[in-house]
């Protein structure tokens, strides 16, 4: 680090995820501006990075599945032209009391659960009489919510379980607008998401990042953390900071709640594991949320034959150290997001998935990204 020469440098971006990486690409493209981008970690890619297995060849996701979906077409267009899709379209199962369900709730899941044979119409009104039953006309919590979407019965078998694990805490704690992101139907369409453009990168994560980060007005330092360096930083640098805010403000009004996951990746000596990508497991008694098995994200690949790669997954409260994946986002959080938003410097930037203190599906960073650099950077 001591070799670069922070006078070269109109811009310094601090990560390398999808929001840095996009922003530092529009400004050498675009600006026509030399940009450092700095990573603490290792890797690019922030938590879509991917790597080889060197042992069988499997495309991993080195932090979970990531499939890229997006109805806008702006955005699209945009990030086409780092990437191309393979043809896999994301859909996930649900293993309760040793059977096995699609997720969403669609109408298999609710034949198969309730041992009936209903149609769309009449599972409407079946489901409407089952949403009747627990009388809650104004949810107040993810719980309450989730009754009023799916009935009682569907929710304590799929929702309530897997809630405690992800979150650590009663359902009844969070708020209700957690749930929305879960569809609900009442046809046999088995996939997880609407969106009409879908698949994970042909060449992996890690190409994706590599073009966006190809220009030669783009510097790229991994192992280096900004607090290492921020003193030595010159007052000339813009600055565009995705990781956390909290850290960034040295946690003066207290550390933000995020909860994160430890990943227990494990080689299996089989051809297929579950046959399926994601498969979670929704009971509380199961301590892990889900499994991934990242052989099915190609379809189009033929992997060494024989032993294939999956993924447990195992919530926790994000502590010191660890990666932080989903906001907490309580009421005490609220208060003090609303605190360190009023302080960030004039040369700063704070954005991203971290930076934002939001959850983001990767076309939504990608879309925030090129909204920020349009009206926030492209004329300084």
């Amino acid at each position: 680090m001591n070799a670069l020469n922070f006078k070269d440098y109109k811009f310094l971006v601090v990560g390398a995820g999808l929001f840095g990486s996009v922003v530092a690409e529009r400004i050498a493209s675009e600006k026509g501006d030399r940009v450092l981008v700095i990573e603490r970690r290792d890797h690019i890619g922030g938590n879509c990075s991917s790597f080889i297995d060197p042992t069988t060849g499997i495309e991993c996701h080195k932090f979970g599945t990531h499939v890229f979906h997006t109805d806008n077409m702006d955005t699209w267009e945009y990030i086409r032209r780092f990437m191309a899709l393979n043809n896999y379209r994301h859909r996930v199962l649900a293993k309760y009391k040793n059977a096995v369900y699609h997720m969403p709730i669609n109408l298999s899941t609710i034949n198969r659960f309730y041992g009936t044979d209903l149609d769309p119409a009449a599972a409407g009104e079946f489901m409407a009489n089952e949403i009747s039953k627990a009388g809650i006309s104004r949810p107040q919590n993810l719980e309450e919510k989730a009754i009023s979407l799916v009935g009682r019965p569907l929710y304590e078998a799929f929702i309530h379980g897997y809630t405690v694990k992800q979150w650590g805490t009663d359902p009844r704690n969070l708020p209700a607008d957690i749930i929305t992101r879960l569809p609900f139907r009442l046809n046999y369409n088995s996939e997880y998401y609407d969106d009409p453009i879908q698949g994970v990168p042909k060449e992996g994560y890690e190409a994706v990042f590599r073009s966006l980060l190809s220009h030669k007005n783009i510097t790229v330092r991994l192992n280096t953390d900004y607090f290492d360096i921020k003193k030595d930083l010159p007052a000339h640098l813009i600055i565009i900071y995705t990781g956390p805010i909290d850290r960034f403000l040295d946690y003066k009004y207290g550390a933000l709640g995020w909860r994160t996951v430890d990943l227990d990746v494990k080689t299996i000596e089989k051809e297929d594991f579950q046959g399926t990508a994601v498969m979670n497991y929704t009971e509380k008694s199961v301590p892990y949320t889900r499994i991934h098995e990242f052989r099915h994200l190609h379809p189009e690949k033929f992997p060494t034959a024989g032993a294939t790669v999956i993924c447990r997954e195992y919530p926790k409260p994000a502590y010191p150290g660890d990666e932080p994946y989903y906001p907490v986002n309580d009421a005490n959080d609220k208060k003090i997001l609303e605190k360190y938003r009023s302080e960030s410097p004039k040369n700063v930037h704070i954005g991203g998935r971290l930076g934002s203190y939001r959850y983001l599906d990767m076309d939504d960073t990608i879309t925030e990204a090129l909204h920020f650099f349009e009206t926030s950077l492209k004329s300084v």
